[in-house]
């Protein structure tokens, strides 16, 4: 299956460049270039870039899809969509979708509440120096560990039961409590399993500044 690395326009970090097919998103495609990289594809309506940064976009990805600004997605949602409408089983790694504003960030997050993007929430990831973010739809899963990161929160779509097993602090229905985030879970050497119900997880993975 396709591993496929998207660059947003928020804030950038070193990157393995062991994937089949890089993506830029809007500016994250003037980060490519930077690199070294150039795009396979190139996405966005281009409002964060001049003229002469959309030229040179244009003249060294290999497609470029520019979108109207005004639109019902944003730069993002139709990266995501146009990997998947190419490759159905890949998987999709997303950088630089946070650090910048605020509702971009918020809309990166919750990316599977696009219906369209729902059915393939389990095969995106985003990733910044301090955060992962990963998604579960509803039923129990096993959640595994990521390398490097200490900590581990969920944050439910809907207001439903969760079922926290094998955490450190673990959720059942003697202690259950609603929140609209279970921040600071940790690991402690044995599986962890989150059920629920309804909706989706978002599942956040993070560790502190070094």
């Amino acid at each position: 299956m396709p591993r496929i690395a998207l660059f947003a326009g928020g804030d950038l970090m070193e990157f393995s460049r062991d994937f089949d097919f890089f993506v830029g998103v809007d500016r994250g495609s003037l980060f490519l270039l930077d690199q070294g990289v150039c795009p396979d594809l190139a996405i966005g309506d281009f409002d964060s870039v001049s003229d002469e940064e959309l030229l040179r976009i244009k003249g060294k990805a290999k497609e470029v899809i520019q979108a109207q600004p005004e639109k019902d997605d944003t730069d993002l949602e139709l990266a995501v969509l146009a990997c998947f409408e190419r490759y159905p089983n890949a998987h999709l790694t997303i950088f630089g979708a946070f650090g910048g504003r605020l509702d971009h960030a918020l809309a990166n997050v919750f990316l599977p509440s696009n219906d369209k993007i729902a059915p393939y929430m389990e095969q995106l990831i985003l990733v910044d120096s301090q955060n992962c973010v990963r998604y579960v739809p509803s039923g129990r899963h096993e959640i595994k560990p990521v390398e490097g990161m200490d900590y581990l929160a969920f944050l439910p779509t809907e207001d439903v039961p969760l079922t926290i097993e094998g955490a450190k602090y673990p959720l059942n229905e003697r202690n259950f409590f609603f929140k609209k985030v279970y921040a600071s879970n940790e690991f402690i050497d044995r599986p962890v399993f989150l059920s629920f119900d309804k909706g989706y997880t978002v599942i956040i993975y993070s560790k502190d500044r070094s």
